[in-house]
């Protein structure tokens, strides 16, 4: 393999890898991709959500083969203190469509089904290999890598970085920064086993239908952080998520953050009697639209988490990272059609292809969204779901103080909380960075 000449080396076999991987193999490339885990997907046990107008658009047919846990038709959003929760919910049977919109995915099978579709395209992939560095020649355009396999130099016209957020291989061959504690969150995952039965009945659900809850709150301890709940056929995928530099700032446990959303009153009926049988750590990128990095240079490209690409605002990433191992694919295959060198001005085409999608134009949008969360963490996942809470209970509870009395004091609640105007600069400030 050493003498040999690819076009393409695709370093990581996530979804951003696989996509890049696919999309040159299926059309005639000569592509290795290199993943150190056991197999595909061996270091992602947790469950995800799946986009299939991203995934259509690398393979039309894959719901013929694809292993899709659950259609999603119902969305709950929480905001949470330590004993209650208000919510808003969206359920529609037009998400039972003959070509439904989201899956939930285990990404341990997930993954090694994309990976057997790369394979089949015609790729070569090598599992439990790990890139220990990127080759260069003397004007410093990365021309292949070198593993641990073996010491010689595996070349290629191009190098395509999916190596997720945490990735060494780019920070150490100076492409990208280390990604900054603010701009990364540490999430904890567990999977719990329940008869399917079971938890169509507690959801509501039927016929491989789906729900996912995401909730907000004092669960994260004043955190900046988002919980999760989604359904697969046989399980749920359960986890919170908050930044590295707050559990640094307050040496907050992951594992104990999860253990109390486990025990809130308003999930452990959802999971009660469950089977806890896989639980993870994952890194997940932030940081948003100021926090991504160069995303090629020559000899290079850089996809997915690796490329922070991860809209946090709505809670998206693998259609963010399918989206640009598409991109990253097609623009390559341009450039090679062109029968021009893999430079840095020619590789740009990627930059502009993901410049006019999505991708960019939503993480955009939200530029400013990630720094006021972050920065204003106490207000929104403590204070503001307290006082919504005493608000509701006040509003439902009856007994003989009056109407008026408790209007009084729920007001006075939010004056002590912060002053009124304060309150209204949040909410400004929140509804023109959502703009």
């Amino acid at each position: 393999m050493t003498e040999e000449n690819f076009d393409a080396i695709v370093i990581g076999a996530g979804m951003a890898g696989n996509a890049a991987a696919y999309m040159m193999a299926s059309r005639g490339l000569k592509v290795l991709q290199l993943e150190r885990g056991e197999y595909p997907g061996s270091k992602n046990v947790q469950g995800a959500i799946m986009y299939s107008n991203m995934l259509e658009k690398i393979i039309p047919d894959f719901r013929d083969d694809a292993p899709l846990e659950r259609h999603l038709v119902e969305q709950r959003f929480w905001m949470m203190d330590d004993t209650s929760h208000i919510g808003m919910q969206y359920r529609s049977d037009d998400f039972n469509e003959s070509n439904p919109n989201r899956y939930t995915v285990i990404r341990a099978q997930f993954d090694k089904w994309f990976s057997r579709k790369v394979r089949e395209a015609g790729a070569t992939v090598l599992c439990e290999t790990t890139v220990t560095e990127l080759a260069r020649d003397t004007d410093g355009t990365v021309i292949g890598v070198r593993t641990d396999r073996a010491g010689d130099v595996i070349l290629a016209d191009v190098v395509v970085l999916a190596e997720g957020v945490n990735g060494l291989l780019g920070t150490r061959a100076g492409l990208r920064e280390t990604p900054k504690p603010e701009n990364v969150a540490l999430a904890v995952k567990e999977m719990h086993f329940l008869p399917e039965e079971v938890i169509d009945q507690r959801f509501g659900l039927k016929a491989n239908e789906g729900c996912v809850i995401e909730a907000a709150g004092t669960i994260s301890r004043s955190m900046a952080g988002l919980a999760f709940l989604y359904t697969n056929k046989e399980s749920i995928s359960i986890g919170i998520g908050c930044l590295v530099s707050d559990f640094a700032a307050t040496m907050e446990s992951p594992y104990v953050l999860l253990e109390s959303f486990k025990n809130h009153p308003s999930i452990q009926p959802l999971i009660a009697g469950s089977e806890v049988k896989e639980y993870a750590a994952h890194l997940i990128p932030e940081g948003g639209y100021k926090a991504i990095p160069q995303l090629f240079g020559n000899g290079w490209v850089v996809v997915g988490d690796a490329a922070q690409l991860n809209n946090a605002v709505h809670r998206e990433g693998s259609n963010l990272a399918m989206t640009s191992g598409r991109l990253a694919g097609e623009a390559i295959l341009r450039v090679k059609k062109r029968g021009h060198p893999m430079t840095e001005e020619n590789l740009a085409l990627y930059k502009s292809m993901l410049d006019k999608s999505f991708v960019i134009k939503d993480l955009r949008k939200y530029k400013d969204m990630p720094a006021l969360l972050h920065t204003n963490s106490r207000n929104f996942f403590t204070t503001y779901p307290q006082l919504l809470s005493q608000a509701a209970q006040n509003f439902m509870r009856v007994d003989s103080t009056p109407k008026i009395d408790k209007e009084r004091a729920t007001m006075a609640a939010f004056i002590k909380a912060r002053s009124r105007w304060g309150l209204v600069s949040d909410a400004l400030r929140l509804a023109f960075a959502w703009r």
